[in-house]
């Protein structure tokens, strides 16, 4: 959706003109909060009480697919289809979509498998939610087989709870930053490659040094960087990357999901991130900003930084070229994302479920969601995993002919970055705490966080004071 689309009554935003071919990207995609999640990859639906069943068919929830209508994850339960009919079997899966914000959806799953009122046999699960649902008894244990060595192991770690095998990593997810090499170069940087040892001191000097060279760099360039610090789950990933960041180890859960945190933690936390989102390099936008207006706002030229999701990646580069646009590792801690799939407690046809989870988290499915876009869970997909079979848009036929596939890819096919860039920053991204009560969490957490950008805020020590009181009470503690 486009920034002018977007705009929210009394916000002081100006609307300004995405490049065409962006704009149709970004209308087709809906992000999920602290995740990508999910695109136009399936049956529609109105939500879980409008879904009819086919006898049989094993049907897939999802939020939306990033990689829009039709989408990968569509395409492989497709191939899934084909290869059941092959072998003469009567399995068929379907995958539906839900609509809304990745909130909507867990209150939609949550209702329809508490009441029984969809017949869900398999649900791609938020990282977030796997400890909720598992713990409610709506999803079940599953076979140790289906997660091997060769999920990567920060991501193989959101699967499980309590020692059990919950669900398996379909796609990952992680934080990024994104910058503009053509403003870099025009302001005198002549090293515009940010490699893995890039700070937020760096950062914020590159910043300065793009802000004194001002509209000469770039028509419409109003501040160093964007993110997404709206109070929803965008304001939580932020957190925690600045938490994590400022404070190694701190994870505030442990594996019980009890709050452990303590105000020293807290406080060096938002001390990281009031200086990550001061005035002077931060666009005002990005406290009232999700996914798709952050995103919007860096593609308008506003910003020379952004931090986001991988799917930027390929969307990004619908209107900007690899001499104009950077991706490095997001200085200090990365949060990770990402859907898991899980069998639902309730599902008549789990031993056919198990098996299209086995295929669509497999190797050469893992590559498939790697070249469409996706953060891959797969080592394999980023070295010498077999290859995608499925088809990516074809090259122009002719010279001036336009290409639907402007993301710059390696040899084998890859996007460019993903080896890398992208894997090294899923291998050592932190998770969000980890509780059966992550939604109270998250309430609580940008609530509190939120009081920073009011016209009066709170010292760090008095805000960590009350964070700390209210998570006591969010959460059980130790």
């Amino acid at each position: 959706m486009t920034r002018g689309s977007r705009l929210r009554a009394g916000s002081g935003r100006r609307p300004r003109p995405l490049a065409p071919l962006l704009a149709a990207v970004l209308a087709g995609a809906l992000t999920l909060g602290g995740c990508t999640g999910s695109g136009d990859g399936g049956s529609e639906a109105t939500g879980p009480s409008a879904e009819t069943v086919a006898e049989g068919d094993i049907v897939v929830a999802s939020g939306r697919d990033v990689t829009g209508k039709g989408g990968i994850r569509q395409k492989l339960i497709e191939q899934w289809n084909r290869q059941q009919e092959e072998k003469g079997s009567a399995s068929r899966a379907r995958l539906v979509e839900l609509p809304g914000s990745a909130d909507q959806q867990r209150s939609q799953l949550l209702g329809a498998l508490q009441s029984g009122s969809a017949e869900y046999d398999v649900v791609n699960l938020d990282v977030t939610w796997v400890p909720e649902f598992a713990d409610a008894g709506l999803v079940r244990p599953l076979p140790e087989d289906l997660l091997d060595a060769d999920v990567i192991p920060s991501v193989a770690a959101t699967a499980r709870w309590q020692g059990k095998l919950y669900a398996v990593p379909f796609n990952s997810d992680v934080g990024l930053l994104f910058y503009r090499r053509d403003y870099l170069k025009k302001a005198g940087v002549t090293d515009t490659e940010l490699g893995k040892g890039t700070d937020w001191a760096t950062v914020r000097r590159l910043m300065d040094t793009v802000g004194d060279a001002g509209r000469s760099t770039a028509d419409g360039y109003e501040k160093g960087w964007t993110t997404q610090l709206a109070p929803y789950e965008g304001l939580t990933v932020n957190g925690i990357e600045a938490f994590a960041s400022a404070g190694e180890g701190s994870v505030l859960t442990d594996g019980a999901g009890r709050y452990t945190g303590t105000e020293q933690d807290l406080e060096s936390g938002i001390e990281e991130l009031r200086a990550r989102t001061q005035a002077p390099y931060t666009l005002g936008d990005a406290g009232r900003s999700d996914e798709a207006e952050s995103l919007g706002d860096f593609a308008d030229g506003r910003t020379a930084f952004l931090r986001h999701w991988p799917y930027a990646y390929g969307t990004l580069h619908q209107s900007l070229t690899g001499e104009q646009l950077g991706v490095a590792p997001l200085p200090g801690r990365a949060v990770l994302g990402g859907q898991n799939l899980a069998l639902t407690q309730g599902s008549k046809r789990g031993p056919a479920a198990r098996e299209l989870i086995r295929f669509l988290t497999g190797q050469e499915s893992e590559r498939c969601l790697l070249d469409a876009g996706f953060a891959a869970t797969r080592l394999s997909a980023y070295q010498n995993g077999p290859a995608c079979r499925l088809a990516r848009p074809p090259a122009p036929a002719t010279p001036n002919a336009e290409s639907t596939d402007r993301m710059p890819r390696d040899e084998q096919g890859r996007p460019k970055y993903a080896r890398d860039i992208l894997l090294p920053a899923l291998q050592n991204a932190v998770q969000r705490p980890r509780t059966p009560l992550y939604g109270a969490f998250t309430q609580t957490f940008t609530t509190e966080l939120r009081r920073l950008s009011t016209d009066k805020p709170p010292s760090a020590a008095e805000l960590a004071k009350d964070l700390h009181a209210k998570l006591k009470r969010a959460l059980p503690h130790t």
